[in-house]
């Protein structure tokens, strides 16, 4: 069993996430990237670029 976890997600449109964890969003490109990385280090996981204006933070 893989012990995958979704962490948070961080975006810049609103209308592209939803659930349950936790979402940050950010004004501008720079300011997402800063926030990921660092909840990413916070959070002991990896950011992954969705492809949709959104990074998700994942641990492995």
């Amino acid at each position: 069993m893989r012990d995958e976890q979704l962490m948070a997600v961080v975006t810049l449109n609103k209308d592209v996430v939803g659930g349950d964890v936790p979402i940050f969003f950010a004004e501008n490109e720079e300011q997402q990237s800063n926030i990921a990385t660092t909840l990413a280090k916070v959070l002991k996981g990896m950011v992954h670029d969705i492809g949709n204006g959104a990074y998700i933070i994942v641990r492995h």
